[in-house]
Formats: C-alpha cells, structure tokens, sequence
C-alpha cells in the first residue's frame, strides 16, 4: 500500500506556525487539534487567529469532538 502525501495550504501552515498545537492530526481538508484543556478558549483563540491573519480557513466543533477534547481547523476552499 502506497503512502500518499497529504498536502498543506499556505493558510493552514501559517496557522499551525502562530497557533502551536500541542497534539494535531493532520487530515485532508484540515487538521484536527486535540487534547485542549479549555475547548472554549482554544476555539474563540482559533477563530481570532484566523481573521486577524485574514486566512481561508474556518473552525469547526461538535459535541463528538468533546469527548477527546478536539476541534478542526479546515481550508474553506
């Protein structure tokens, strides 16, 4: 089986650089941050990162993701 390399936007790296998850998994049209203590504040950080830099990106969380204290961080395009 043959590993295919997941691609990562200019957006989302430069999110990854300021933002500094601890534990993240990247994914194909994001990636997925875990393991925040305070799901709350890392999210509204997140979203205020994210219109500060001016980023094609958008957060994403549901009540699944509470459970391993997660949320995603997805390209809009």
């Amino acid at each position: 089986m043959e590993k295919t390399q997941t691609i990562i936007s200019e957006d989302l790296q430069k999110f990854i650089d300021k933002f500094e998850p601890n534990k993240f998994k990247l994914m194909a049209k994001g990636i997925e941050i875990r393991g925040v203590s305070d799901i709350h504040r890392a999210v509204v950080m997140a979203k205020d990162l994210i219109a500060r830099l001016e980023l094609n990106l958008t957060v994403s969380h549901n009540a699944e993701m509470l459970s391993y204290r997660g949320f995603e961080v997805n390209n809009l395009a």
